[in-house]
């Protein structure tokens, strides 16, 4: 397709754009009056309009049974969290039994990671990317050092070549080859969060099978935005928040997968708590811990019904539209933005610097050479909701859910104005 910077091609994008009705299921902040242009979908999606009703009827039954709704609700609560799993299985390239939510995301990685960081004397580093987000940072040091190790031994980190702002995966395999035996972890983001590289985790993750590591995905910025097929990928387990790409509210609860081949396994170490003893016998009390045959074994506390709402609220709408939809509106999407911002390069003085390789989701970072924080505090009082990095990069996630073409034209229109009335 060829791409005109105008305002009338963007609306005849947005005309025959079949998810164009669904930006109508989401409230927008406003700014000056007006609907804002949201970026930072990668950060926090905007809320569903129907989430509400889900929530209300969470509060009424607590309001009307109290402690009876475990049992006697609409939606029951003891059993809510399993509504989740079908929807999330499509999305992530699951089935049901190998996804739960619990916890928040770091925490259930620290969880996963009792299970599947078992260290020896002869294989005990983990593998990640170069500055990875500074939670999994901090997460992966501490886990190391609870072991007993120094993370400066420990802890393998995969470098981008000088000059480049992406990874290899040919660069992630030699590393992986060249560890071997030491590897016990492989735990890697799967969109970075800082540049928006989608990385290939289907060969990686054969690779750190091969030479015999366990394989972890941090998919925070990767669920509800690329395609994942967690299952057939061969993944030992994965972990996401829910509130960017997923749309469920700030903080909210985190999923994970566990394949099926590390289920209704009792021997394998695990954190354990009530929540994941077999439902047959979970009100029996018993002293011994007997788990789910489901990815529900590693849940150690019963899960949090208002946060698990707000889910299952966006999890309808991705059921009604299905990712195929969402990735083939996201690709045009974000080409469209890149065109934009092109032609904009054009016009101005400033150079704009798109760091995302070709292997992106919704997300273009951009560094604005010769621009600084000036540009970013423009473009937010005149409604452009987006993310700034030091030194001079923005992060842009047009997500398809509510991001429209014609937001693409205007955000141009605005950044234009942003840089010429310095």
């Amino acid at each position: 397709m060829t791409y005109q910077n105008t305002l009338e091609f963007a609306q005849q994008l947005d005309d025959n754009d079949s998810l164009s009705k669904y930006r109508q299921e989401f409230h927008f902040p406003q700014v000056n009056g007006k609907d804002v242009i949201y970026f930072t979908g990668n950060s926090l999606g905007l809320q569903p309009k129907r989430t509400q009703k889900f929530v209300d009827e969470v509060m009424q039954d607590w309001r009307e049974l109290a402690v009876e709704g475990h049992f006697y609700a609409d939606k029951p609560w003891w059993d809510y969290h399993e509504r989740l799993a079908e929807g999330l299985g499509r999305v992530v390239g699951a089935k049901p039994e190998e996804i739960s939510v619990m916890n928040t995301l770091t925490v259930n990685l620290h969880l996963l990671m009792v299970s599947f960081y078992r260290p020896t004397s002869k294989r005990f580093k983990i593998l990640c990317e170069e500055k990875a987000f500074p939670s999994d940072q901090y997460m992966l040091q501490s886990q190391v050092r609870f072991h007993g190790l120094d993370p400066k031994d420990a802890i393998v980190e995969v470098k981008k070549r000088e000059g480049e702002h992406f990874w290899r995966t040919e660069d992630i395999l030699a590393k992986i080859n060249e560890h071997g035996e030491e590897l016990a972890l492989i735990l890697i983001g799967g969109v970075n969060y800082y540049n928006g590289q989608v990385l290939d985790i289907k060969t990686i993750t054969q690779a750190g099978k091969s030479i015999g590591a366990s394989v972890g995905w941090d998919l925070a910025h990767a669920v509800g935005n690329v395609e994942l097929k967690l299952h057939d990928w061969n993944a030992d387990f994965a972990a996401w928040c829910s509130y960017k790409y997923m749309n469920s509210g700030p903080g909210n609860a985190s999923g994970i997968f566990v394949h099926e081949q590390h289920l209704g396994r009792k021997d394998i170490p695990r954190f354990e708590g009530w929540w994941g003893t077999k439902k047959e016998t979970r009100f029996l009390m018993e002293p011994k811990f007997d788990p789910i045959e489901t990815a529900d074994a590693w849940q150690v506390s019963n899960p949090p019904i208002l946060s698990l709402a707000p889910y299952l609220a966006s999890l309808e709408l991705f059921d009604e539209v299905g990712m195929d939809a969402l990735i083939t509106k996201r690709k045009q999407i974000v080409a469209y933005l890149e065109f934009v911002l092109h032609e904009i390069d054009k016009e101005v003085e400033s150079t704009f610097e798109v760091i995302t390789p070709e292997q992106r989701g919704c997300q273009l970072s951009v560094f604005l050479h010769g621009e600084g924080r000036a540009l970013f505090d423009y473009l937010m009082k005149n409604g452009v909701i987006t993310d700034w990095r030091e030194p001079n990069v923005i992060r842009l996630a047009p997500a398809p859910f509510y991001c429209s073409y014609t937001d693409m034209y205007n955000f141009g229109q605005i950044l234009k104005r942003g840089i010429l009335q310095k």
